[in-house]
């Protein structure tokens, strides 16, 4: 033992890390530094690049509008502030991360402000490139400042200072700072079509949970077939991954024909609303796209359930159907989850297309804006369905956590 002992090789001595800077007990690491910097380039050409675009009218070509100098000269110190202070002062880090987001929104408004001062009542304005880049900017710094508020542990102290960020973004606009705002093109074509934005948000949503309830109907028994049997499961992967390679507009034109067809011999059908246009075939494609991910996920989740476990139930006295539901179930639910969200933000890009057969939705904004070349109607229908897609992914994976808590509390419990 003694031989082993003298022959065993020592650990290697930790090596220095040249790119560690340590502060007042925080160490700064060289990726850090790069976050900051990386919200500092994007800053420090928005200082530069124009941030507000001027139309007469909603079709006609515009010109752009820079900040005034003094502002430009501003905004070039607060960016160049971000990686100095990292170095030199990491606790301002936050702070001047917080005043860039607020002092940029003063400037669009007072931008915007000036820009329709003296224009016409039906002038558009709207944010260009120097306020994209710097809203860019300031949320990286954000999340720079997170990573510092974390290492310190004064998260507590960073959420009082983003709420006192949106108090003071949200008091700027009944102060008047940014009056202007209200003229740009989006906040307008929302004015005119706040009725018809309303009705085609409720028509995507209910083409993306119908077409995602029947997409669960059809793929959970398939999952569940599939995983007991090699030759099923190559089969229904080979079906969904066949479908999946089709394009949603083929898809789409491709149901046009036997749904029109069935309707007219079948007059029941048609009385139903089933037709070759409309809802009928934009809920067949959204479905037949959200088969791949479900039961892909979903044959995972049920193999994946480890053998010991189920020959443990089964030493229980289980039967088939109560291992099934008592023990593989809830172990493939949570992977099994992640597919169903996977689908869910799938069908809210494609309840935009279906408009083309005229199921509605969102995707009545995007095309009509791109017949009429208005890129703020285009908005108006692309900034809900991304808003959409958002929320959905955010309520599954939540339900994804949830069903996942009892696993996590087994193996606490081992």
């Amino acid at each position: 033992m003694s031989a082993l002992r003298a022959t065993s090789p020592l650990p290697p001595p930790a090596t220095p890390q040249p790119n560690r800077l340590t502060l007042g007990g925080l160490a700064l690491g060289g990726d850090l530094q790069a976050v900051l910097w990386l919200a500092a380039l994007p800053m420090l050409a928005a200082s530069v690049l124009p941030w507000v675009m001027l139309r007469p009218n909603r079709l006609a070509p515009g010109h752009y509008l820079h900040l005034p100098a003094p502002t430009v000269m501003l905004g070039l110190l607060l960016a160049l502030a971000l990686p100095l202070a990292g170095r030199f002062w990491p606790r301002a880090v936050a702070v001047i991360a917080a005043l860039a987001l607020a002092l940029g929104t003063v400037w669009l408004g007072q931008a915007t402000t000036s820009a329709v001062a003296d224009s016409g009542a039906v002038a558009r304005a709207s944010a260009s490139s120097g306020w994209w880049l710097w809203l860019l900017g300031s949320g990286v710094a954000l999340y720079g400042a997170g990573l510092i508020a974390g290492q310190l542990r004064q998260a507590q102290w960073l959420r009082w200072l983003w709420l006192a960020l949106l108090l003071l973004v949200l008091a700027g606009g009944e102060l008047g700072y940014w009056p202007g705002l209200r003229h740009w093109s989006v906040v307008q074509e929302f004015s005119v079509h706040q009725g018809r934005v309303a009705q085609e948000l409720g028509q995507h949503i209910r083409l993306v949970l119908s077409g995602l309830g029947l997409a669960v109907l059809i793929s959970a028994p398939l999952a569940v077939w599939a995983s007991r049997s090699n030759q099923v499961s190559s089969v229904v992967m080979s079906v969904a991954g066949g479908i999946q390679t089709i394009p949603s507009l083929a898809l789409l034109g491709l149901l046009i024909a036997p749904l029109a067809a069935l309707s007219s011999h079948f007059p029941a059908l048609r009385e139903a609303g089933i037709s070759g246009i409309g809802t009928a075939p934009a809920l067949c494609a959204m479905t037949l796209y959200a088969l791949l991910p479900i039961v892909r996920n979903g044959l995972v989740a049920l193999r994946g359930v480890p053998s010991g476990v189920m020959d443990a139930a089964r030493g229980m006295g289980m039967t088939d159907n109560q291992r099934f539901w008592r023990v593989q179930l809830p172990l493939a639910l949570p992977v099994w989850l992640s597919g169903v969200r996977q689908a869910a933000v799938m069908l809210v890009g494609v309840a935009s297309v279906a408009q083309l057969i005229g199921a509605g939705g969102l995707g009545y904004f995007i095309f009509s804006g791109m017949q009429s070349g208005a890129a703020d109607l285009i908005l108006l229908g692309v900034i809900p369905a991304a808003a959409l897609a958002i929320v959905l992914d955010m309520l599954l994976r939540a339900l994804e956590t949830l069903t996942g808590r009892p696993l996590g509390l087994l193996g606490r419990g081992r």
